[in-house]
């Protein structure tokens, strides 16, 4: 049993120490870790046991650890955890009989037990060792006095239970013997204990509510919660500016959940994320000089008629493999407790091993771990010896808490000390993010992620696991690390990462890339940016380039979509009754910053607005501007005569604010996103875009 479990069995209802249970419990453990049995123990089972000693913490919830270093002590958690777990279900079956053959709780008799009791006993007292750790004698004092909370706790719940409604409940009748009941619902004793026990099955009397028939461990998936981007007016508010984003991890997330028969919570849902999961054949720049090139289409909105979209399409240079750096990449490696499913460190032992088998001989892997502490697992090791670090991978096992803090901190020693001036330098973080142990606020790695990041070291993110998903942090150490963030929770979607998008995931073209763009208002009364809510930046943070922004890697595409309402078209925000045409009060008071003088339109009439884009190359400090205006003559008289891949994205577009229940898609449905997507198909070699149309199919029958 891991400590991560342990932890976790302080959220479920504490049975009282009721004899019976505790020696129920007790006879189980101790057979558990019984010496024979002991050593039909998988290897990988015996010894985490020995990774729960943690010594670093500093929070006060993770302070209830115990060390489990002998067999008595392994016992006493084990009976502790089977108090902890069996005793509310049995309670809720105390009103069935046993099986036939099967004994009772009654028929073990105590002094089978006593004497394996009182050694445990001796084993779990506070120790006196004068060399004991003052962290180790703060953590039995915390564990004592939770003892004395548990050993309270039915007191204090029956005291705040009405005694009439307590004196009410009428007693159960017994069922006949060799008989169980599901007549009723499954209840539980007042005050949890008021129970008897004769004839080999337990009798429940002072009922007074059922609990739930399941037992379900509730979600802590966490993620950021923003505001949806609202309508802004041209008049007052003309210019637009954010970081692009070519993260992917809200898709994987949302098809998850969707897969699952359940709609994603609306904070996973990030609809740029989304519209950027999809490769896209967008027209792409003639040379690495200029690393991405933006083609700007402009057409009716789908879901409102009166509305027109702009679809603003980048796509990034692809490197050629004689163009690419060589890479010098750190694993690091969550193999705390929590990361034991399948679906967790299993699954990124596999997709890494895909990595590898992408990697050129002369690029180099470290691997760095972390669980209740930190090590390193493999020293830098070229690819050419790729037994080595496959064999490195496969010894991984899970076990103890997550001291993330101090594997990030080990990664970025490791990459310092191999630093190659002529690499592409990153650590590719794989984890569940429930980090608990060390530096846990999520400003304060941040800072330090971002004061690394300067020195060269960026730092992409693998996201696993559900549950316990930390995604909010997932986000800000990818946004802040120059990386980007993934979910992965297939190995198909580790394919796609990490092979079929290798030099994207991995090698940088444009750094800190903004987007700004100032609308005519003469031609446009109001705008919406759909998505990005995480990524918009203040006007005069566009010229600074001292504000972190988004990277573009080799080959990526990313789409930006603005819903606007030409002007004479219906507006949902009425102009102001008091204020002149030429009223700037509402506008911000920061004076636009100092720019390069651009050649201007002979006719500004005929613009939308200026589409302008900040970029940085991968090794240099000074930003570069790339800017172009944004026609009307461009405009298509429908979505439908736009490319597959702009009718496609813009059916993602729709997908996505739906989820996320934006008021601004009313009146479209599921099969109208269907409608349009499956028209816009086109070339989809690994079946990304039919799964999108499966996705939305379940969506309609899906639970909130």
């Amino acid at each position: 049993m891991t400590e991560y479990e342990l932890e976790n069995l302080s959220h479920l209802p504490v049975p009282p120490p009721g004899t019976d249970a505790k020696r129920a419990a007790l006879n189980v453990a101790l057979d558990a870790f019984d010496n024979k049995q002991s050593d039909k123990l998988p290897r990988a089972s015996k010894e985490n046991v020995h990774h729960l000693r943690q010594t670093e913490t500093t929070r006060t919830k993770r302070s209830f650890r115990m060390h489990l270093l002998s067999r008595q002590g392994m016992a006493l958690a084990a009976s502790l955890a089977a108090l902890m777990i069996a005793a509310p279900m049995t309670f809720q079956y105390m009103n069935a009989p046993s099986y036939d053959g099967a004994p009772s709780i009654e028929s073990t008799p105590i002094a089978s037990v006593s004497g394996k009791l009182q050694t445990m006993t001796r084993g779990a007292e506070a120790p006196t060792d004068a060399k004991r750790d003052e962290a180790d004698q703060a953590a039995d004092k915390e564990i004592v006095a939770r003892q004395k909370d548990v050993a309270m706790a039915p007191k204090k719940k029956a005291e705040r239970l009405q005694p009439s409604v307590v004196a009410a409940a009428p007693a159960r009748p017994p069922e006949p013997t060799g008989s169980v009941s599901h007549s009723a619902p499954f209840s539980r004793p007042a005050g949890l204990g008021a129970y008897s026990v004769g004839d080999g099955r337990m009798a429940m009397r002072d009922v007074i509510e059922p609990p739930p028939a399941v037992m379900q461990e509730q979600s802590r998936d966490t993620f950021d919660a923003k505001d949806i981007n609202p309508i802004k007016q041209v008049a007052s508010e003309p210019v637009s500016t954010f970081s692009i984003d070519v993260d992917t991890a809200s898709y994987a997330f949302v098809r998850r959940a969707l897969n699952s028969g359940q709609l994603p919570p609306k904070d996973a849902v990030r609809v740029e994320e989304m519209i950027n999961y999809f490769p896209y054949t967008y027209p792409a720049p003639q040379s690495a000089e200029t690393p991405f090139k933006a083609t700007v289409n402009v057409f009716p909105s789908p879901w409102n008629a009166n509305n027109k979209l702009v679809h603003i399409a980048i796509k990034g240079y692809e490197l050629k493999s004689a163009e690419r750096p060589r890479a010098n990449l750190v694993l690091l490696m969550d193999v705390s407790g929590s990361m034991e499913p399948a679906d967790r460190l299993p699954l990124i032992k596999n997709a890494f091993r895909l990595l590898v088998d992408q990697l050129k001989p002369d690029d180099t892997i470290s691997i760095v771990t972390y669980a209740s502490g930190s090590g390193i697992a493999l020293e830098p090791t070229k690819v050419s010896e790729k037994n080595k670090i496959l064999s490195a991978i496969d010894a991984l096992g899970a076990g103890g808490s997550t001291a993330g803090a101090a594997g990030i901190a080990d990664a970025y020693r490791l990459a310092e000390a191999n630093f190659d001036k002529s690499a592409v330098n990153r650590i590719v973080l794989a984890t569940d993010g429930d980090f608990n142990v060390g530096m846990t606020d999520r400003d304060e790695l941040k800072s330090y992620v971002e004061r690394k990041r300067q020195a060269g070291i960026f730092l992409s993110i693998l996201g696993v696991g559900q549950g316990n998903h930390n995604d909010a942090l997932m986000q800000a150490l990818a946004q802040n690390g120059n990386g980007t963030a993934a979910y992965v929770d297939t190995l198909n979607e580790a394919r796609k990462v990490l092979v079929d998008e290798a030099s994207s995931t991995l090698f940088t073209i444009a750094k800190d890339v903004k987007i700004q763009v100032e609308w005519n208002p003469a031609r446009v009364s109001e705008y919406r940016l759909i998505g990005y809510e995480t990524r918009n930046l203040k006007r005069e943070d566009f010229n600074n380039d001292r504000v972190d922004a988004g990277d573009i890697g080799s080959g990526h595409t990313v789409t930006a979509i603005y819903e606007v309402t030409p002007v004479g078209a219906p507006k949902l925000v009425d102009d102001l009754r008091y204020a002149s045409k030429d009223d700037t009060s509402d506008r911000s008071a920061v004076p636009p910053p100092k720019t390069e003088p651009r050649a201007t339109s002979p006719n500004t009439d005929s613009e939308l607005g200026f589409l302008k884009m900040r970029y940085k190359r991968p090794n240099e400090e000074a930003s570069r501007l790339i800017e172009q205006p944004i026609l009307n003559a461009t405009s298509n008289s429908s979505v439908e005569t736009t490319t597959a891949d702009v009718r496609f994205s813009t059916a993602v577009a729709a997908f996505g604010q739906m989820l996320k229940g934006e008021p601004y898609t009313q009146g479209y449905a599921f099969d109208d996103v269907l409608t349009l997507a499956q028209g816009a198909r086109g070339d989809d070699p690994f079946g990304y875009r039919a799964e999108f149309l499966n996705l939305v199919r379940l969506a309609k029958s899906a639970r909130p």
